[in-house]
């Protein structure tokens, strides 16, 4: 049976790949997109699920690793290794490391992707603030920049990046805030709503 990705689904799985989804690949020609976060975010997996469990063999399941005398329980799947997902694994992974694609970035990024994106990877500065932050440390500095770039450009807004001890952040400033929570908010799920507090006045 032909199973297609539609518009949605690749705006979700972008926004997973910028965050914490990853692609593996043992051929070069298909591959499977993995997903993994705490059991705390069980909601928001089972809704990932929910939108490509024609892609996948069986349903999430629980994870559990000791660290040290704790143990960390997360909730886990995973779709079939499929050409479907090619287009992903060859835009968005060089040499089995992930990476941005500096020329179709921008193409790529949709209110959807970035609410995504945001509900992986973003935050609050602080209680006292209207700024939010995405982290972005495990890409580099030019990859930071494309993407803080492509922000910038879609959507009207002035975000930048943030120096950590870890590599950068990109930084929605809080004259943003507004802009940003109209962007995004229709997408993002009640589990996340922390990161996206009532703008203050």
């Amino acid at each position: 049976m032909f199973m297609k990705i539609t518009k949605r689904m690749k705006q979700i799985i972008v926004g997973k790949i910028l965050g914490d989804a990853h692609l593996e690949s043992f051929n070069g020609k298909t591959f499977r997109l993995k997903i993994e976060h705490s059991y705390m975010q069980k909601e928001y997996v089972d809704w990932l699920y929910e939108l490509l469990k024609e892609f996948c063999s069986t349903p999430p399941t629980i994870k559990e690793r000791k660290i040290g005398v704790r143990v960390q329980k997360n909730y886990f799947f995973q779709t079939k290794s499929l050409w479907n997902f090619k287009f992903f694994g060859d835009q968005f992974y060089k040499d089995k490391k992930k990476v941005v694609p500096k020329r179709i970035v921008r193409k790529l990024l949709t209110p959807l992707s970035v609410a995504v994106w945001f509900m992986d990877d973003g935050s609050v500065k602080s209680n006292e603030t209207n700024g939010r932050i995405f982290n972005t440390q495990g890409f580099t500095k030019e990859e930071s920049e494309i993407l803080s770039n492509a922000l910038n450009s879609n959507f009207g807004l002035h975000t930048r990046l943030r120096q950590q001890k870890e590599g950068f952040q990109i930084f929605v400033p809080a004259g943003d805030s507004k802009t940003f929570y109209d962007l995004i908010h229709k997408f993002v799920l009640p589990t996340f709503y922390y990161k996206l507090p009532k703008i203050k006045s």
